[in-house]
């Protein structure tokens, strides 16, 4: 008897948990079907020939007796043409095609093929035969949309002689190429199958060295992500956590999109679904959807897919960082994950660990974002890649100090703390300066020197020392008021009003505002630093405050955020302006002196 032939009884339902025997051969995370509805399943705990089985789908109607059926094979995405563009539920059925066959509501039991198998790609090689290949080797190419062209790689464990390589219009399931070694033949096709919950391999992890642009300027300049790295963004209800992905995925440079919606209610992932498409990618004007793959699992669905989303939508990204891509992955949010692993848990019986999760929580955390990295990937050419991993994190009532949050902080290097008082205000992105950090600040201070000079880094540090400063100030201010303190004091705040108004803050639907490149980053806030190091040489001279604060100059260094990347000169026109104008009410500071000391 094999394992597909294995035929288990159910004895136990209790919720997504289905308890049955006579399973004895099969294998933890080996998928089953349930019942004669063919219910879609995956072991998750064998005890002797009792097998617990989560589903991943409604399991109301289910009873004892009724048939359990093994396929042998773990729980596996299909990997190839196609994937861009497509929305997937969280065990990779397309969303468009179960419309198409059921309607509106997914019927339970319906199976579709995750990539089509009878569209026709172009593939074109690129390995001809007679060809020495092994794993990771690029056979040929296959322009899978406007934006991606999807290298053909040889699949895992196989290597040796091209004896036959195709060209031409193919279909994912058609032979492309076939490999013999020591007299075994072995036939390649475009669509590769990988377990959901084993990382793809590589050659070798590579330390970071150049950030993940994002076009977000608290993010690029205080708090950056490195290409391969992980960051989570924690944040109570209402605080941008969404947006904020969707800001990252829309201008982050990064080549493809993995956009995992876990949990999500179903208006918001309503809104992704709808937005995406009409996104336009900033880069080349085609629509995002182009270099973005989509996976919805919104909170009414069952709760044990939930739990799978995350992996699948990770594999499908280590898939194209062995191409060579620099790919990111947008979990929303790792929070309701993780309260699938709780209630999957407490139906096993498991001993519960803080807050009733498992105990396990932390090292499911960590294996999720250890996936993420800047590799060399399989292949004679060795190609590097690069996954980078944002997950949003929804703690109750926003306390930091909940197990998800904790566990995430251990892993992750950079924490972009949302802030609801900022949002309520209008401040997007609604990052807390004061409580986000990054560990990669310093690592990435060599790149910004070779591409933006020394100042960048002593701009950053003075202006997060400005901005310490206004919180310690803000303080005196609420007990005695502004006139307490001295003129040095209150220039500190002004200059932090503008850091945060006029830098920090940015217009997501303005359609310049929206997106700063470094270059421009670093004029802006070198136009605020500018001023206010002009301010204090003139006070030093006797100039009066009010003055200063007054220049016009001041509604410039505002609308500065406004102008196009292509108009850099007029801000270097602002900054000759900020000395001219200080230099005179600084001269007029001098010729009271004089007139006092006469």
């Amino acid at each position: 008897m094999t394992n597909s032939e294995i035929v288990g009884r159910i004895i136990k339902v209790s919720g997504p948990l289905v308890v049955a025997e006579n399973m004895k051969g099969t294998k933890m995370y080996d998928v089953v079907r349930v019942s004669e509805k063919r219910l879609i399943g995956e072991i998750i705990e064998v005890r002797g020939d009792r097998a617990s089985i989560q589903v991943y789908e409604e399991t109301s109607g289910l009873g004892p007796g009724e048939p359990v059926y093994s396929t042998g094979q773990p729980l596996s995405v299909e990997l190839g043409p196609g994937l861009i563009e497509s929305i997937y539920d969280g065990i990779q059925r397309p969303l468009n095609v179960i419309w198409s066959m059921v309607g509106d509501r997914i019927t339970r039991g319906v199976e579709a093929a995750a990539l089509d198998r009878n569209k026709r790609w172009n593939f074109v090689p690129t390995a001809k035969e007679g060809d020495e290949v092994q794993t990771g080797d690029v056979l040929g190419t296959v322009q899978e949309t406007t934006l991606v062209i999807q290298k053909i790689m040889v699949p895992p464990g196989i290597s040796g002689k091209l004896t036959f390589v195709y060209s031409g219009d193919a279909t994912v399931t058609d032979t492309i190429a076939r490999v013999e070694k020591d007299g075994t033949v072995t036939e390649i096709q475009m669509m590769q199958k990988w377990p959901v919950r084993k990382g793809r391999m590589y050659k070798e992890k590579l330390a970071p060295t150049e950030p993940l642009v994002t076009g977000q300027r608290v993010i690029d300049m205080f708090f950056p992500v490195a290409k391969g790295g992980a960051a989570c963004i924690p944040g109570p209800f209402g605080s941008g956590k969404t947006v904020t992905q969707h800001q990252l995925a829309k201008w982050a440079d990064a080549e493809i999109i993995v956009y995992v919606g876990c949990g999500e209610r179903g208006n918001e992932m309503t809104d992704v679904l709808n937005e995406f498409p009409e996104l336009k990618d900033p880069k080349s004007g085609e629509p995002l959807m182009k270099r973005t793959v989509l996976i919805a699992n919104t909170s009414d669905m069952p709760v044990a897919a939930r739990e799978a989303s995350i992996y699948t939508g990770i594999t499908i990204a280590e898939y194209f960082r062995d191409m060579g891509y620099s790919v990111a992955l947008m979990a929303d949010s790792t929070s309701r994950w993780a309260e699938a692993l709780r209630e999957i848990s407490g139906r096993l019986e498991e001993m519960p660990g803080e807050e009733g999760y498992p105990a396990y929580l932390g090292s499911r955390v960590a294996d999720f974002y250890e996936r993420a990295g800047k590799v060399i990937c399989f292949g004679q050419d060795n190609r590097i890649g690069a996954l980078t991993a944002v997950g949003a994190v929804s703690p109750p009532g926003g306390d930091l100090s909940e197990p998800v949050s904790q566990n995430t902080l251990r892993i992750v290097k950079v924490f972009w703390g949302l802030d609801a008082a900022l949002a309520y205000r209008r401040h997007f992105p609604a990052i807390n300066w004061l409580l986000s950090y990054s560990l990669y600040t310093d690592t990435f201070d060599e790149f910004y020197r070779e591409n933006l000079g020394s100042e960048w880094v002593e701009m950053r540090g003075e202006a997060m020392r400005i901005l310490q400063e206004e919180s310690d100030l803000e303080e005196i201010v609420r007990l005695v008021g502004v006139d307490a303190l001295s003129t040095r004091e209150r220039l500190i705040l002004e200059t932090a009003k503008s850091i945060r108004e006029d830098f920090l803050h940015q217009n997501s639907f303005h359609e310049i505002d929206t997106y700063a490149s470094l270059k421009k980053q670093f004029k802006m806030i070198k136009l605020i630093m500018v001023f206010h190091h002009e301010c204090q040489r003139a006070l030093e001279r006797g100039a009066n405050l009010a003055d200063l604060l007054n220049l016009p100059v001041r509604d410039q260094i505002a609308r500065a955020r406004y102008l196009e990347e292509s108009n850099m000169a007029e801000i270097d026109r602002i900054e000759i302006a900020i000395r001219e104008q200080i230099a005179k009410i600084a001269a007029a500071g001098d010729e009271e002196i004089e007139q006092l000391s006469a």
